[in-house]
């Protein structure tokens, strides 16, 4: 049964589902949605500029955003790592832009916002490989940034909490550049979606099931419907096991979303490998709902910023 929260109810009629059959269309679509729900402030009491990172040696470039609240926390600052959602195969640091700039000045941080490549044009690792470059580039440049090496978080949403996810694994094993802490915002991070949530949501606002099996196929390419793959290629198919030696953990789940079950069974595993994980499932909620205005949203926006700010060692006010 779906039953939705009270101020989220009339939208569910309003907000369409996504279709990936038509990636150009889905790309419009998504940035259309965004435009109408205008739930983000103005962005004010914050700096930021376009970085291109990489590509010296002929190998591919990446452009960043880095955003500086005028207030941020005296120097060296803890830093966020930002990966917008969409999929795997929509969105951009244009349609996050307020997103992180927000982020940047609740947290008191610098925030670097990566333009990932997207598939299908890009499949996996592309999107992981630029976001493990934007993390090695924020490491490496600390002193000018003036970001503090030991309090690097990364963040990210939908499919950039699964990238998310995947990065904090990659980085562990290549040894590089150490997270201090992953925020997982409904993080899709299972290609197999084989729980009961992604059978029982398959209609559900913004994000369908369909629509999941499509982002997995796009963004896995010629891996999609192997029996193994790479640990950092669906992170939701690891045991505890593989998981040891992660940083700390906020995962957050919408209750009615196809993807509701697999941030949970994720949580757990982290918690099973022995790391600190806080877990909260937001009733009455959908795919995307934070977007949406309503009471829950805004609870949820400020426990992700408490939990940032406490990991970061920035006390709350």
């Amino acid at each position: 049964m779906t039953t939705y929260d009270p101020q989220l109810a009339p939208y569910v009629s309003r907000l369409p589902s996504v279709d990936l059959s038509d990636i150009v269309g889905a790309r419009l679509e998504m940035e259309r949605v965004r435009q109408n729900l205008g739930t983000a402030p103005t962005l004010r009491d914050v700096c930021w500029d376009d970085r291109q990172i990489g590509g010296d040696d002929g190998s591919v470039q990446v452009r960043v955003r880095v955003y500086e609240p005028v207030r941020r926390a005296a120097e060296p600052t803890p830093a966020i790592l930002f990966l917008h959602g969409g999929g795997f195969v929509m969105g951009s640091i244009e349609s996050e832009h307020l997103a992180a700039g927000v982020l940047a000045v609740a947290v008191g941080v610098v925030v670097v916002s990566v333009e990932y490549r997207l598939a299908p044009e890009h499949p996996y690792p592309a999107a992981l490989e630029d976001a493990y470059l934007a993390l090695q580039w924020a490491y490496d440049n600390c002193d000018s940034l003036g970001i503090d090496p030991r309090r690097i978080a990364v963040l990210g949403n939908s499919a950039g909490g699964g990238l998310a996810a995947a990065l904090a694994i990659l980085a562990r094993d290549r040894q590089g550049p150490p997270i201090c802490f992953q925020a997982l915002g409904i993080p899709e991070v299972d290609d197999r979606l084989i729980t009961r949530s992604s059978r029982e949501f398959v209609d559900t606002p913004l994000w369908t099931r369909a629509a999941a099996e499509l982002s997995w196929r796009y963004y896995l390419g010629e891996l999609y419907g192997q029996d193994i793959l790479p640990l950092t290629a669906a992170p939701g198919r690891a045991v505890p096991e593989e998981l040891v030696g992660l940083p700390p953990a906020y995962v957050s789940a919408m209750q009615n979303d196809p993807l509701r079950d697999e941030d949970v069974n994720y949580a757990l595993a982290l918690m099973h490998a022995g790391a600190m994980v806080e877990l909260h499932s937001f009733p009455g909620t959908f795919h995307g709902s934070a977007q949406v205005p309503s009471h829950v949203s805004k609870r949820h926006h400020r426990e992700q910023v408490a939990c940032l700010r406490q990991a970061l060692g920035l006390l709350a006010d």
